[in-house]
């Protein structure tokens, strides 16, 4: 058996342990979301507990501050009349006076005990939505492991013992894989989307502004697509709340926008570019997980993000820029990972770009994903470049 025959059942069988990897990495993740959503409903309950002795305690004050008020009104003959002896007045109304300062340290003990019981709410939650989406961006993987692990395990199969056979199908299967690639280069919000060569060429003209590498920017805006796909997209109904609804079915849903750090910026980009912010599709919230939707084009930026580099972008472009523009959303993603430190560091820029200045070990998958897709993607450029 030739040497190109050996590699190929070695990368059969190297892709046979990344997919069980992979799929334990799936499973310890999915019950990993499990055991956190059990600890979000329990927190939820114990909030709950605390507000109910929020409000009984919050009664007894009340009922303390009503008879110290009492006794405040009372006047000399009230006090002469109605007490055995006068120390018996003082000595009540110290007593009161007492139990609203017991009281109302417990009360504020409570509060704060329900203020870090909202923040651990808070810390779960965005914990359980760093995992959804690590495992959303396994499951990619996976497919597309057991999808090249299939063309392999045919290639050997056709050519066993064929050596001269196996190298002509080899050149095929390359030709034919870039052919595949460069019909279509899919895109989150984007009705039209280009062909590969397209995506390419333009990746390459970014890549003469920013100095990003051409196959990794298209490895990025192919992994946001993905992921933008998986949540699905949606659309701003009220700005004030930042409720919407899903854009294939209208079902009503809360959390599309964040009200205060996104809506605002939302309403002015899509002002100045003339589109209907009630119908311009964002990207949803992830069911079940306290965090906001509301991601713009194929870069998927949210609104507060788009306005860091929006000066930058207008520099280069010397006009008004659209995040849903296929070629101003290339150029931002360039711009943003050149600010990341991607043309030194890819990996970690990607990083950056998925989970902002630090991220946990169950996150690094995205950047390992990123970085799998540029060199396909770097291959494919070649190819086409021939």
């Amino acid at each position: 058996m030739g040497l190109a025959l050996k590699t190929l059942q070695s990368r059969i069988q190297a892709l046979k342990g990344e997919i069980q990897k992979l799929d334990l990495q799936i499973s310890q993740g999915n019950l990993m979301i499990r055991d956190l959503g059990v600890q979000i409903k329990d927190t939820e309950k114990s909030v709950s507990t605390t507000e109910q002795q929020i409000g009984r305690y919050r009664e007894r004050l009340a009922v303390i501050m009503r008879r110290l008020q009492g006794e405040n009104q009372k006047s000399l003959i009230e006090i002469l009349l109605g007490e055995n002896e006068l120390s018996d007045f003082f000595s009540n109304f110290v007593a009161l006076e007492r139990l609203n300062v017991q009281n109302q340290k417990l009360l504020a003990s409570i509060k704060d005990l329900r203020g870090y019981l909202e923040e651990q709410k808070v810390s779960l939650a965005d914990e359980k939505e760093d995992l959804e989406k690590v495992v959303s961006v396994q499951l990619l993987q996976k497919q597309r492991n057991v999808a090249a692990q299939k063309e392999q395990q045919t290639v050997l199969k056709q050519t066993e013992g064929k050596e001269q056979t196996y190298q002509q199908l080899l050149a095929t299967s390359r030709q034919k894989a870039a052919e595949i690639r460069a019909r279509i280069f899919e895109l989150i919000g984007v009705p039209n989307a280009p062909t590969f060569g397209e995506a390419a060429e333009l990746a390459k003209y970014v890549e003469t502004v920013t100095n990003i590498r051409a196959a990794f920017l298209l490895a990025v805006l192919t992994q946001e697509s993905n992921i933008g796909k998986n949540v699905g997209q949606c659309y701003l109904k009220n700005p004030d709340t930042g409720a919407g609804t899903i854009a294939y079915n209208g079902k009503t849903v809360s959390k599309v926008m964040h009200p205060s750090r996104d809506a605002p910026h939302f309403l002015r980009i899509t002002k100045e570019l003339g589109r209907d912010p009630f119908g311009t599709a964002v990207s949803c919230p992830i069911p079940t997980v306290g965090g906001y939707g509301g991601a713009m084009g194929p870069g998927q930026f949210i609104p507060s993000t788009w306005v860091l580099i929006e000066s930058k972008l207008k520099a280069v472009t010397g006009g008004n820029v659209d995040p849903w523009s296929i070629k101003d959303s290339f150029m931002a993603t360039g711009i943003f990972l050149r600010d990341l430190g991607g043309v030194t560091n890819e990996w970690s820029a990607a990083m950056k770009y998925f989970s902002g200045s630090s991220w946990s070990k169950y996150e690094e998958f995205y950047g390992n994903s990123v970085m799998a897709l540029a060199n396909r993607y770097q291959q494919d450029i070649e190819i086409i470049s021939q």
